[in-house]
């Protein structure tokens, strides 16, 4: 089979490897359908953070089970699966809780193990969600990064008939913009420093968005302000600079999301800190994707809201290529974030 291999500098290439083979009774083996990048695979490729060298990639994706252990329930060879990537141990208190997000002894494909940017991948039974008829493939390969958007939306308490800022219009924020609106917000706002990304935002249907790069702090507060009260803030766009902008645009009493996966140091100014305080804001951190039943509501919201037409995604979609076609447009971001989605056709 076909995969794309990782080497360490940052150089990928398409090799032909032997199909994987089932070594447990509780492992499938899902021929991939559609594999995308993920946002935090770029310094996994470009920055030297994967755990070894060389790996395979890829934990956004779908896929068709072609052969099953004898303990496998609930999978029937033909089913089309979405990834689940995270494995936690399921024994550990934070597992007994449920927290299955900050289960300490884990394992997840794509990172600690080869991943999707493969035409064949072994799984364990508990890291495939059975997609529901009138789900294709394609959609398939959108639900770990949307559930993460989820994830902090459920934190939340849910946005319906409340106000929603996300700091951040990459993939994961517009993600989580569709999501608010299946889920019923009253007025969804992005901000960001890109303006191709703000009409994008637009298209998907925010109600208002805001170039930080081009107005104040105070401008777009004062935008905000009618829609300050029962307010939601994500920030997804995992920098210092968008972490400080998001306390200091909430409105009083918002509850702000911490989605973004920080790379620098942040330090916060001694104003900024205080209107934590005097805003009486509640600062949630939103790790992963995963809660009770297993994978969690996060999955089956998600899966419900592609079965009504509730999620369009053709907008967001960048590239769809081959092997050759996917490594070429990876290696052409050298460590730059992407605007819309790259997915790898694995058929």
């Amino acid at each position: 089979m076909k995969t794309v291999i990782v080497n360490e500098g940052g150089t990928l290439a398409v090799q032909h490897v032997e199909v994987p083979k089932i070594t447990s009774q509780n492992q499938i083996l899902v021929k991939v359908a559609y594999c995308g990048l993920c946002g935090s695979d770029i310094p996994r490729i470009f920055h030297h953070a994967a755990h070894f060298y060389p790996i395979t990639l890829g934990h956004e994706f779908s896929g068709t089970v072609v052969e099953k252990g004898e303990a496998v329930t609930g999978f029937a060879i033909g089913d089309l699966i979405s990834c689940v990537p995270l494995l936690p141990c399921f024994k550990c208190d934070e597992c007994q809780k449920h927290y299955y997000s900050l289960c300490k002894n884990y394992t997840f494909v794509g990172s600690r193990m080869a991943g999707g940017f493969a035409q064949y991948i072994v799984l364990d039974q508990k890291n495939a969600f059975k997609l529901p008829e009138g789900v294709n493939a394609l959609e398939g390969a959108f639900f770990e990064p949307m559930t993460v958007g989820m994830h902090a939306l459920l934190l939340a308490k849910g946005c319906q008939d409340k106000n929603l800022v996300i700091v951040g219009g990459g993939t994961i924020g517009l993600l989580t913009l569709l999501c608010a609106k299946a889920m019923g917000a009253k007025s969804i706002t992005v901000v960001d420093i890109n303006d191709e990304r703000l009409k994008l935002a637009q298209k998907l249907g925010a109600d208002a968005v805001y170039n930080s790069k081009d107005l104040t702090v105070q401008d777009i507060h004062q935008a905000l302000s009618s829609c300050r009260f029962e307010q939601i803030v994500l920030e997804t766009a995992g920098s210092p600079i968008t972490v400080k902008l998001a306390i200091e645009i909430a409105g009083p009493r918002a509850k702000v999301c911490l989605i973004g996966t920080l790379h620098n140091d942040l330090t916060l100014p001694e104003k900024t800190f205080g209107l934590i305080l005097r805003k009486e804001l509640a600062i949630l951190g939103s790790w992963m994707n995963y809660s009770d039943p297993w994978p969690g509501k996060e999955w089956q919201l998600v899966s419900q809201f592609f079965v009504e037409g509730k999620i369009k995604l053709d907008d967001l979609i960048a590239v769809i290529g081959d092997f050759d076609a996917f490594v070429h447009e990876v290696s052409s971001l050298n460590g730059q974030p992407m605007n819309g989605k790259i997915l790898l056709n694995c058929r």
